[in-house]
């Protein structure tokens, strides 16, 4: 069986904080996600898709 390393400091995973080792690493990457250290590849969005008054 393979065990999962966190993705933050690379310690064996908890299963209370799969996929992390503690809460502490969870905020951690939680405050990258927050900070858009992240970011998930794809084309960008339309100018107007967050423009509210623009019409449907």
């Amino acid at each position: 069986m393979t065990r999962v390393k966190c993705p933050i400091c690379k310690k064996p995973a908890e299963a209370k904080w799969l996929p992390f080792c503690s809460k502490r690493c969870a905020d951690a990457d939680l405050g990258h996600w927050l900070a858009d250290d992240y970011a998930i590849p794809g084309e960008p969005a339309p100018a107007d898709a967050f423009d509210p008054s623009a019409e449907d």
